[in-house]
């Protein structure tokens, strides 16, 4: 273990670390402080271009960055939210006499800073002094989009929802299917989704959807092959017709012999056909579509497929290229550009794709009825070796990554190997390369779930090589960050809902919650923590939140009320209790629950019924208790509409268990596909709580 903070650095480093956003200590619980390693100050330091290896350099930073304050007129990023008459602090703080002038996003030309169109402009400042400074103002509303009107959805990860017209894994066109259903026969106001970003390609994939390659453009192995128009008109009939009774077959596997979902084999299958599809020319009015979407994009989707076809020839981690093509602005990557056009037309022709089968989903989802349609999920960071991080290298933050400190679940801590977006650049570029992403998703989402919300505050970076313990806390200017996804969701009609579930610093609650930024509450989570520890009645709850019983990682609402969850772990050998201690406070903490719900009068177990009534009554009891919240929005988990009791990702495990790799099944562990899904009676029973709801 390396030495505490303290006992290595002095008040210069403290300071200079302060300077810079690092932490050198932490409170996971209050009243408790926790220093950090020195040599996380320092790796934080240095990835933020800052040397601090000795006392020489320390002083010789903290000289400089205090001196860079003392004479700088304006931080390189300034918010003004549109509600707030006293307006920006550090412009209250110019001198006397300072005069600004200001070029809209529009280029218009101003004056002053009042009045100014929501946006991200260019501000100039000039000092009596001579002094001149420059600021990007990024004007926001006040809040983000609120929902319109209660309403409850459907929580799924749409690989798992197989259909009988899918090959192997669920796709948009099953999304679609499920959104126009869900908002037509059961009054739904939105679907989520886990998030279907860019994976990194390679045998065997990581199967996390959380570690994409790119969370700008999605995934096209995700397309369903059969929706795109040129498809039609390939001349090799008989190929495709091989590939579809290959595609049959994997689907077969799946649904009617218990295998595991194969991405990998999936996207084989796909990828033959979309290089079949995509040698038909487009028509004029698909060719125009597609340039203004490769203009919309720009350079970032240039990048992202020059990636995919230079990876198609050295492999996915771009560590491991020749030296020249590990700099995207290189004149190897220049050449090579020029050598692989076809490669990168192919590529970026995907994307439009697969954004146009995602905008496709949301207008079935909005045509159906739902408020806000489907809500799709943005994962905390992208993986070191993919596409966003070869791109934006000069945004992340080398040699580190994000994670988590040790806490009561984790004594370990948690380290995710997602590369940190570096605070200073982000400031400084006027947070292009968040709003971008941003603009992307917002094009086919109704809602964003943002996961690790908190980390729009504050991030764990881990230097390489060390373990999770050994990390530090560095800052993100949260009212930048907050004020630019204020300004794009407003832009989209967006609603957004942050996932804040674990250790949530004190005040961020409140500040999201003051933004508009709805939280999540998980009913198993929510218990009367500064009280009596027991379970939180519901009009206690928030009203700005997302109310479910569970999530993708968590057990079944099913699994939970049986106890199976606990079995499942102990099978793995993951328990760090013996298995009868598990067991026992399992059991107690549901029994709390149900007395809850009975004394509220939503369980009703005197009927006797056939096996497994009374945990579907259960199961319908705790969807009638988060409607008796005030909560916003309620999800359901859809595999709970059909008595599933296994979780989709299991924490703490890799090849031990089958994550991110099961179809949704039945209690007995039968595959159910979606149209035997969408007219399951027990799906249909439990939906029938929210008839009264509506949309809201």
């Amino acid at each position: 273990m390396a030495a505490a903070f303290e006992d290595l650095a002095g008040a210069e480093l403290s300071r200079l670390a302060e300077l810079h956003g690092v932490a050198t200590s932490y409170s996971p619980a209050p009243g408790r402080s926790v220093p950090v390693p020195a040599s996380a100050v320092v790796a934080a330091l240095a990835a933020l271009g800052v040397d601090a290896a000795g006392p020489d350099a320390v002083r010789t930073g903290l000289a400089a960055r205090e001196r860079a304050l003392r004479e700088r007129l304006l931080p390189p990023t300034v918010v003004h939210w549109a509600g707030d008459a006293q307006g920006p602090a550090a412009l209250a703080a110019l001198p006397p006499g300072t005069r600004l002038r200001v070029r809209t996003e529009e280029g218009e030309e101003r004056d002053g800073t009042w009045n100014l169109p929501l946006g991200v402009h260019r501000l100039t400042a000039a000092a009596p002094d001579g002094r001149t400074g420059h600021a990007h103002l990024v004007v926001a509303p006040d809040r983000l989009p609120a929902p319109p009107g209660r309403s409850h959805g459907l929580l799924v990860q749409l690989y798992s929802l197989l259909s009988r017209r899918s090959w192997g894994m669920g796709d948009l066109g099953d999304l679609a299917e499920l959104a126009g259903w869900a908002g037509r026969t059961a009054g739904a106001g939105f679907v989520q989704v886990n998030p279907l970003h860019a994976a990194v390609p390679g045998a065997p994939t990581d199967p996390s959807p959380y570690r994409p390659s790119s969370r700008r453009f999605p995934d096209p192995v995700h397309l369903r092959i059969e929706d795109i128009p040129e498809y039609a008109y390939v001349a090799d009939r008989e190929r495709l017709d091989g590939l579809l009774e290959r595609a049959g077959r994997l689907r077969a596997a799946v649904l009617d012999k218990g295998a595991l979902i194969d991405r990998d084999a999936v996207w084989q299958l796909k990828r033959e056909a979309l290089e079949r599809v995509l040698a038909v020319p487009l028509g004029p009015g698909r060719r125009a579509a597609y340039d203004d979407f490769r203009a919309a994009h720009g350079q970032a989707l240039d990048d992202h497929a020059t990636w995919y076809a230079l990876a198609e020839a050295h492999g996915s981690d771009w560590h491991t290229w020749p030296e020249g093509l590990r700099d995207p602005g290189s004149a190897a990557t220049a050449r090579a550009r020029a050598e692989l056009a076809d490669r990168i037309e192919f590529h970026a022709r995907l994307a439009w794709l697969t954004d146009g089968q995602l905008r496709a989903a949301q207008r079935a989802a909005r045509e159906a009825g739902m408020p806000v349609g489907i809500v799709h999920d943005l994962a905390v960071g992208v993986h070191p070796a993919g596409a966003d991080a070869w791109a934006q290298q000069d945004v992340f933050a080398a040699g580190m990554s994000v994670g988590a400190p040790p806490d009561a679940f984790n004594a370990r801590g948690q380290d995710w190997g997602l590369p940190p977006w570096r605070p200073d650049r982000l400031a400084a570029s006027g947070y292009t390369a968040y709003r971008d992403l941003l603009r992307a998703l917002f094009r086919y989402a109704g809602a964003l779930r943002i996961d690790h919300v908190m980390g729009l505050f504050r991030l764990w970076w881990v230097p390489q090589g060390s373990p999770p313990t050994e990390g530090t806390y560095v800052r993100y200017d949260a009212d930048a960050m907050l004020a630019i996804l204020a300004l794009e969701a407003t832009r989209a009609g967006a609603v957004v809902i942050g996932e804040d579930l674990g250790t949530v610093e004190p005040g961020v609650r409140e500040t999201l919650q003051r933004r508009g930024v709805l939280g999540t509450s998980v009913l198993w989570f929510e218990r009367d923590w500064e009280g009596d520890g027991r379970p939180l009645p519901p009009d206690r709850w928030r009203a700005d939140c997302l109310a479910t019983a569970t999530t993708h990682d968590l057990p079944p609402t099913a699994a939970r009320l049986t106890g199976d969850h606990v079995d499942l772990r102990d099978r793995l050998g993951l328990l760090t209790r013996p298995a009868v201690e598990e067991r026992a406070e399992a059991v107690a903490d549901t029994a709390e629950w149900l007395a809850l719900l009975g004394s509220l009068g939503l369980l009703d177990l005197t009927a006797a019924g056939p096996p497994g009534t009374d945990e579907e009554e259960e199961i319908r009891a705790v969807h009638r208790f988060l409607l008796r919240t005030p909560a916003r929005l309620i999800g359901v988990w859809l595999p709970d509409g059909v008595g599933d009791r296994r979780p989709q990702n299991l924490p703490g495990t890799w090849d031990q268990y089958p994550n991110w790799r099961l179809p949704i099944a039945d209690r007995e562990g039968r595959p159910v596909p979606l149209e035997e899904l969408t007219a399951a009676p027990r799906l249909r029973a439990l939906l029938a709580v929210f008839a009264q709801l509506g949309d809201g």
